[in-house]
């Protein structure tokens, strides 16, 4: 009679270590994979997201005016791509102005930190002049003439991506059933497919207006201001606003540390830090929720979280693409009865959206 209880006590507990073991092995084996494999599996990420915002736009062009599915595909494809070029070319044009203009930052480097004593007190710049001091301002300058060229390659091989996914697009359901072999299997696999493009097109879709609208707001600061790479301290408020917590502050010291090399007055500076910080913030904590609303019903504490992972693991792009591609790991998780629970912890709320 005592065995039997200590038995089927017993079997739970050895399935548990078996499977936490199986589980370390799977994680450890992803995350070397992911680290390895960034040169190709970044691209092609960027292309899968860039396809649902594709789709986003194709649907809504072909639900508008009733254009047929080739003629709404090609106007997606062109309007987005056209954005992505549109990014990549403001961004290497002025690299090479930046690259030029390096020398006069250098010589004006001596006039901001003497502002900054007046401004932050004697303690904070010499922190700052220490670490100006070893900054090879030539090098960061062939470091964005660099990065440049490397984001208009990719984006390049990414073009190349989405091509064959459109192509792939009216099929891709149908193969799913028939990859499955298992119609149920297939139809919950369809599921994933729809709940995830169905996520994403609703996170990008808000953050780009977001993005665009703190943009707008900035560049229109910077150009009244007479703020030098006006255009790319613009870009870069638009792509940083897609990285969590982080991205909006860092989109405004960076113009605001330029403006203080660049002008003799510090008015400038004070003007992007209050203005600019108050506008990220109430976009941030006010406009922003409330249009994702619960299509991102996900925890603080987790977006944190895989900021810190995928920028660790894949860099900066990383940092971009996380909390998309934790999205994508939700969804997964919510259709996988087994890691359901990891899914509602991963929530906001606890409770999973309508999507999964």
């Amino acid at each position: 009679m005592t065995t039997g209880p200590h038995i089927s006590d017993d079997r739970p507990f050895r399935f548990t270590l078996a499977l936490a073991r199986d589980l370390s092995v799977v994680i450890t084996l992803s995350v070397l994979a992911l680290y390895a494999g960034s040169g190709f599996l970044i691209p092609l990420a960027l292309a899968f997201l860039s396809f649902v915002l594709i789709t986003a736009v194709s649907d809504r062009v072909s639900a508008a005016v009733g254009a047929p599915v080739w003629l709404a595909n090609l106007v997606g494809v062109v309007l987005v791509l056209a954005g992505f070029f549109t990014i990549m070319f403001v961004i290497g044009g002025q690299a090479t102005q930046f690259a030029r203009a390096m020398g006069n930052y250098e010589t004006a480097l001596d006039g901001a930190v003497t502002r900054m004593v007046a401004l932050f007190g004697p303690e904070v710049t010499g922190i700052v002049r220490d670490t100006l001091a070893g900054v090879d301002l030539s090098r960061l300058a062939r470091g964005a003439v660099g990065g440049a060229t490397y984001a208009l390659n990719t984006f390049l091989l990414v073009s190349l991506y989405v091509a064959f996914l459109m192509v792939e697009r009216r099929t891709l359901q149908h193969k799913l059933l028939l990859a499955a072999g298992d119609r149920r299997l297939g139809q919950d696999m369809a599921s994933v497919m729809t709940a995830i493009s169905t996520s994403l097109q609703s996170y990008l879709g808000v953050k780009t207006f977001i993005s665009l609208l703190t943009a707008g707001i900035s560049y229109v600061v910077f150009r009244l201001l007479g703020l030098e790479f006006a255009e790319t301290w613009a870009v870069l408020t638009f792509a940083l606003n897609f990285i969590p917590s982080i991205g909006s502050i860092v989109a405004v010291i960076f113009p605001a540390l330029v403006s203080l090399v660049q002008f003799d007055s510090v008015t400038p500076f004070l003007i992007i830090v209050l203005f600019c910080g108050t506008v990220q913030f109430m976009i941030g904590n006010f406009l922003d929720p409330a249009l994702l609303g619960r299509s991102l019903n996900m925890s603080s504490f987790v977006v944190i979280l895989a900021l810190t992972f995928w920028t660790v693991v894949w860099g900066l792009i990383g940092a971009f693409l996380s909390v998309p591609l934790t999205v994508c790991i939700l969804i997964v998780f919510s259709h996988i009865p087994a890691l359901r629970p990891v899914a509602i912890l991963m929530s906001k709320d606890g409770r999973l959206s309508p999507e999964t």
